[in-house]
C-alpha cells in the first residue's frame, strides 16, 4: 500500500514541483520506504512507497519502455502474472517484476476498460503524454481510497483528502449535505467529501479527464444477486471454502513479511486457519484486548491461534483516550464517527512491530448475512406482507410513540425503532431507520436548522433508497446486504481499516472482498447464509471441516470499545472541554443546546448517548485539525454542492 498524488493542469502550464512535494509529504505514512516524482508537461505525479513486491524494481512514477505512458499506483494487482504473460505474448517488454509494469501495458492494450481486467485492491491514475489525458481508477469494493477535486484550471488528486488540500488551491469550506450525512451514517458517502469542493471517486468508478477540462465519471463494476438454487448445501460450503482459499492464497504472494488480524469471531478464524493451510510456517496472528472484560475477545482469539498453530501475539490495550481522539482526527482527514477505529488503530500499531502486510477478516457479515439487522429485515419485511399498511402503519407509529427511549433496558425491551421501522411503507426508509443512530433523524433536532436549510433539501436516506433499486432483488436479505455493499463497507468498514493500517504504514489486505469470492457469494440463496435466526450458516459450514462448530457458534462480539464508559470516565473532562465549551467548532453545525442534552442524559445514566456524542467528538477534532479558523455553512457553498 502506498500514497499517491498528482496534478493535471488544463492550461499548458507545468505542475508546481514545490505542490507536488507538499501533497506527498503529507502522506509519509503512507509510504516510508521511498518517493518518486514526476514532472512533464501539464503533468505532475508524486508517489510515497511502502516497498511490498520487487522491492528494488518497484519504484514509481513507472513508465511503459517509450515513457508516453506514466502510473502511480496504490494498491496490490492479484492476477498480474497472468496479466504479464498475456502481454508479453503481445510484444510488450518487462522490465521488473513488479505488479505496477503490468498497468501501464495493459493500458496501452485495453484503455479506460483496463480496470475491468485487474483483479485486486488499487487506486491509480495513469498520465496518456501522448494524447493528453488522464484515467483515474479505483478498485471494486472501495479498498483503496482516491480523492480529487477540479479547480478550472487543474486536477488535483491524492489517496488522502490532506494530500489534495496540500496544493493549495481547494477550498475548506464544507459541504452541509456532507454535514448531514455524517449526522445521520458516522461517514461521508461517496462521491462527496466533507469539502465541498472535493470528491471521491466511488467504487468500482474510473474518472476519464481531458486535456481542455471536460471530466467524466463512469462505473465500470455492479455486483450482480443472482441466487443459483441447484447446487446442495454441501456442494456451496467446498465452492465457497475452495475460492476463499484461493484468494487467500493470492493475497498472502509479498516479499515482505505476512500475519493477519485474530479477534476470534468467524470471519478472522477463517482467514487465519486458511493460511495456516496454506503457508509452510505459523502464520502471525496479531489481537488486542482491553481491560473490560465485555470488549475483550482474547481468550477466543488464543483458541483459533492454538488451533491453527499460529504465532499469536497479543497486547491489552489501555488507550489515552484524548490523544487517540487528535490522532484519529488527523488520519481520517474527514470526520469519522465509527469508534471501532480505535482498537483497529491499535491492532495495526502492534502488527507493524511484526509484519508489513496483514490479512483481515472484514466482508464475512456482508458476503453472508451476519449483522443482525438482517435477521430483523427479513422478520420485520414478512411481517409488512402480512399486515396491509392501512393497519401497520398507524399500528406500528403509535408503539413508537408510546414506547419509552430505553438504552439501559434489556435488548430485547428496545422495541421503539423497531416500531417505528415497521411504521415506514417504505422498506428503504426502514432500512436507512436501522443503520442512522443519530439523534435528529430520531426525533431531536443535532444538526442546526441553518445548517439542514443550505444542504438544500438533501436527505441521506437517498442513498440506501438508490442502493435498494440497484439490487435488483425484492428479498429482504439480499438487498439489505447490497445496500451495505454500496454504503456501509466502502465508506466505514474499509475507510476504517485504511486510515488505521497506513497510520501506522502497515498493508492490510482482505481476502473475503476478493471480487471473484463477492460475487461467487452473490449467488448464494439467501436461504443458506441466514438459516433460521443464525447468520453466515452456509460460510460457518464451509469452516466446519477446519474449525470446531463449538468456536463458529460462538455470540458475535463485534470490534468494539468502551466508550460509553469513557466519556464518564477517563475521556470526560477532554470530551466535556471540546464539546460543551463556548468556542467549540461543531457548535457551527450541531446544536449546541442539544449537544448539552445528549451529554446530560449520558451522565446520569437515563441514556446511552456515546455513539452521538463520539460522533459529535470526531467532528471537533476534525474541525481543529483541519479547518480554517470558522468554517460556519453559507448558502453559496451549498449551492455549488448542489
Amino acid at each position: 500500500m502506498c500514497g499517491i498524488a498528482g496534478i493535471f493542469r488544463f492550461d499548458g502550464q507545468g505542475a508546481d514541483p514545490a505542490a507536488l512535494r507538499r501533497m506527498a509529504d503529507t502522506m509519509i505514512h503512507r509510504g516510508p520506504d521511498g518517493e518518486g516524482f514526476s514532472l512533464r508537461g501539464p503533468f505532475g505525479l508524486a508517489h510515497r512507497r511502502l516497498a511490498i513486491i520487487d522491492l528494488e524494481g518497484g519504484r514509481q512514477p513507472m513508465s511503459n519502455e517509450d515513457g508516453e505512458v506514466e502510473v502511480t499506483f496504490n494498491g496490490e494487482i492479484y492476477n498480474f502474472d497472468v496479466l504479464r504473460t498475456r502481454l508479453q505474448s503481445k510484444g510488450h517488454v518487462f522490465r521488473t517484476r513488479s505488479d505496477t509494469e503490468v498497468l501501464v501495458h495493459l493500458y496501452e492494450e485495453e484503455g479506460d476498460r483496463m480496470a475491468e481486467s485487474l483483479r485486486g485492491e488499487f487506486a491509480f491514475a495513469i498520465a496518456d503524454h501522448r494524447r493528453r489525458r488522464m484515467l483515474l481508477a479505483r478498485d471494486r469494493m472501495g479498498v483503496k481510497p482516491l480523492y480529487w477535486a477540479i479547480d478550472g484550471n487543474r486536477l488535483i488528486f491524492g489517496s488522502e483528502a490532506k494530500a489534495v488540500l496540500a496544493e493549495g488551491s481547494t477550498p475548506r469550506a464544507l459541504d452541509p449535505a456532507a454535514v448531514m450525512d455524517y449526522a445521520a451514517l458516522r461517514y461521508v458517502p461517496s462521491p462527496r467529501t466533507i469539502f465541498a469542493a472535493m470528491r471521491k471517486l466511488p467504487p468500482a468508478h474510473v474518472l476519464l479527464v481531458e486535456a481542455d477540462g471536460r471530466h467524466e465519471v463512469r462505473r465500470y463494476w455492479e455486483l450482480r444477486v443472482a441466487p443459483d438454487e441447484r447446487p446442495t448445501a454441501a456442494e456451496w460450503a467446498e465452492r465457497i471454502r475452495e475460492k476463499m482459499d484461493e484468494a487467500v492464497r493470492i493475497e498472502m504472494v509479498a516479499d515482505v513479511p505476512v500475519g493477519a488480524f485474530l479477534s476470534g469471531g468467524v470471519d478472522s478464524s477463517a482467514v487465519v486457519t486458511s493460511m495456516a493451510a496454506i503457508s509452510p510456517r505459523p502464520v502471525v496472528a496479531c489481537t488486542i484486548g482491553f481491560g473490560e472484560s465485555a470488549y475483550d475477545e482474547r481468550d477466543a482469539a488464543r483458541e483459533v491461534a492454538k488451533l491453527a498453530r499460529a504465532d499469536h501475539r497479543e497486547m491489552v490495550v489501555t488507550p489515552k483516550a484524548a490523544e487517540v481522539v487528535e490522532t484519529l482526527a488527523w488520519h481520517y482527514d474527514e470526520p469519522f464517527g465509527d469508534s471501532s477505529a480505535v482498537p483497529t488503530y491499535y491492532v495495526s500499531r502492534m502488527a507493524r512491530q511484526h509484519v508489513t502486510v496483514a490479512l483481515s477478516g472484514d466482508g464475512g457479515d456482508e458476503n453472508f448475512a451476519g449483522y443482525r439487522r438482517y435477521r430483523f429485515e427479513r422478520a420485520e419485511d414478512r411481517l409488512r406482507r402480512m399486515l396491509p399498511a392501512a393497519l401497520r402503519n398507524p399500528l406500528f407509529r403509535g408503539l413508537a410513540a408510546a414506547w419509552p427511549k430505553g438504552d439501559a433496558l434489556p435488548r430485547f425491551l428496545r422495541a421503539k425503532s423497531t416500531f417505528a421501522s415497521l411504521a415506514e411503507a417504505d422498506p428503504a426508509a426502514a432500512y436507512f431507520r436501522g443503520v442512522a443512530s443519530l439523534a435528529g433523524f430520531h426525533g431531536e433536532q443535532v444538526v442546526r436548522r441553518d445548517v439542514v436549510e443550505a444542504a438544500g433539501g438533501h436527505d441521506p436516506a437517498r442513498l440506501i433508497a438508490d442502493a435498494f433499486r440497484r439490487s435488483g432483488t425484492g428479498d429482504p436479505v439480499a438487498r439489505a446486504a447490497f445496500a451495505d455493499f454500496s454504503s456501509w463497507l466502502p465508506e466505514d468498514i474499509l475507510v476504517k481499516t485504511d486510515r488505521a493500517a497506513m497510520a501506522n504504514s502497515l498493508e492490510v489486505r482482505v481476502p473475503l472482498l476478493d471480487h471473484e469470492f463477492v460475487e461467487l457469494a452473490a449467488t448464494v440463496p439467501p436461504s443458506l447464509k441466514l438459516r433460521g435466526g443464525e447468520g453466515k450458516w452456509i460460510f460457518k459450514e464451509a469452516l466446519a471441516p477446519r474449525v470446531p462448530r463449538a468456536m463458529l457458534d460462538r455470540p458475535k462480539q463485534g470490534f468494539a470499545v468502551p466508550v460509553r464508559e469513557w466519556l464518564r470516565g477517563d475521556l470526560h473532562d477532554y470530551a466535556a472541554d471540546l464539546l460543551l465549551a463556548p468556542g467549540a467548532r461543531s457548535a457551527e453545525w450541531f446544536d449546541a443546546a442539544a449537544v448539552r442534552r445528549l451529554w446530560d442524559a449520558h451522565q446520569s445514566g437515563a441514556r446511552d448517548a456515546s455513539d452521538a456524542l463520539w460522533r459529535i467528538l470526531m467532528f471537533e477534532g476534525f474541525a481543529r485539525k483541519h479547518l480554517a479558523p470558522s468554517s460556519a455553512p453559507d448558502r453559496a457553498a451549498a449551492g455549488a454542492t448542489a
